[in-house]
């Protein structure tokens, strides 16, 4: 048989499923006849087949009913795919639960003046830190910018740093969050960046900020949620690898900044289906709003733009229409 096999059957399942289509009025032996395959094995594939939702049982003894195609491959899909984002969300949070582990790792064993950890207790000294990082850099530069956009000040500071840094050969990639898109000095920054050579992506959340260098020192806070409590220099080779492989995996998932907004199956943006699962977790509006790097009213604007497309007069009732629509998969909001 040619052909792609339909998402979750074997070549026999599938097999047995487009005998039932074209012969429905063959029983389990007159499958196996057909098929010229022993009656036990036909059994346990229709067993397998009706845990898909792809058959039915008919009443009459020893048949079975091929669900239409278009509907039973269509509840198979819907149902990998909910598979398929509980397993992402689960990715998400363990990448947060790493990040976090990391830091508050760091956080209590520098003042112990360990190997490989070094305590930047001031904003002061984490900027100076950080400018004589990137004067120092030799291979490239990887960085994670959450918060959304980003302060001007901070970007004309950082102007001169960034364009001799790249004028020195250093690669540059740097992960923004999706808010930043609405920001057009923000925008126009990343532009001017990437046209020296350095890359720009973004994410709708990114869970701390961070800084590595040469794939040999990194720069975390203390306290993701707090920058103000300082920050810790890393040059474990352990903890390096950790964080360089959690910059690769946000960096494969996220959007080219000069790429076109895009939506999913559902029709919903990154951000907007990451706004409803932090909603669904339990967070506030305002609490959304800073994971998501926008302000309070735009979290509102967009759960208004999200209600209408619903057809939901009320948070509670979108709620049940995310859950009825599926735009969560399994997760459910609270």
């Amino acid at each position: 048989m040619s052909g792609p096999q339909p998402i979750g059957l074997d070549p026999f399942g599938e097999a047995v499923y487009r005998t039932m289509l074209l012969h429905p009025e063959l029983d389990t032996q007159g499958i196996a006849d057909r098929l010229e395959a022993p009656e036990p094995e036909v059994r346990a594939a229709l067993d397998h087949l009706a845990d898909l939702a792809l058959t039915r049982p008919t009443g009459a003894e020893d048949r079975w009913r091929a669900v239409n195609p278009e509907l039973g491959l269509a509840t198979l899909l819907a149902r990998q795919e909910a598979e398929a984002a509980r397993r992402q969300q689960e990715i998400e949070r363990s990448r947060a639960a790493m990040a976090g582990l990391i830091a508050e790792y760091a956080s209590v064993h520098a003042p112990a003046n360990q190997s490989g950890i070094e305590l930047i207790a001031s904003l002061g000294d984490v900027r100076d830190r950080l400018v004589q990082l990137a004067s120092d850099a030799a291979v490239e530069v990887l960085s994670l910018a959450p918060g959304g956009p980003q302060p001007p000040q901070v970007m004309e500071a950082s102007r001169a740093l960034d364009q001799e840094t790249l004028e020195r050969g250093v690669r540059m990639r740097t992960v923004y969050q999706d808010s930043v898109r609405n920001d057009p000095a923000t925008v126009q920054y990343a532009r001017w960046l990437h046209g020296l050579g350095g890359a720009v992506r973004t994410l709708p959340t990114l869970p701390l900020r961070m800084i590595l260098v040469d794939n040999a020192t990194a720069i975390v806070p203390i306290d993701p949620e707090d920058p103000r409590k300082g920050a810790v220099l890393l040059h474990s080779p352990g903890v390096i690898a950790a964080l360089r492989a959690l910059f690769e995996q946000l960096w494969d998932q996220a959007r080219p900044l000069g790429e076109p907004v895009q939506r999913g199956p559902h029709g919903l943006t990154a951000q907007e289906r990451e706004l409803l699962r932090l909603l669904a977790e339990g967070l506030t509006d305002e609490r959304a709003g800073q994971r998501l790097g926008v302000s309070l009213r735009t979290i509102r604007r967009m759960m208004a733009d999200l209600m209408v497309r619903m057809d939901a007069r009320s948070r509670f009732q979108a709620g049940i229409q995310v859950a009825a629509l599926g735009w969560l998969g399994e997760t459910t909001p609270r």
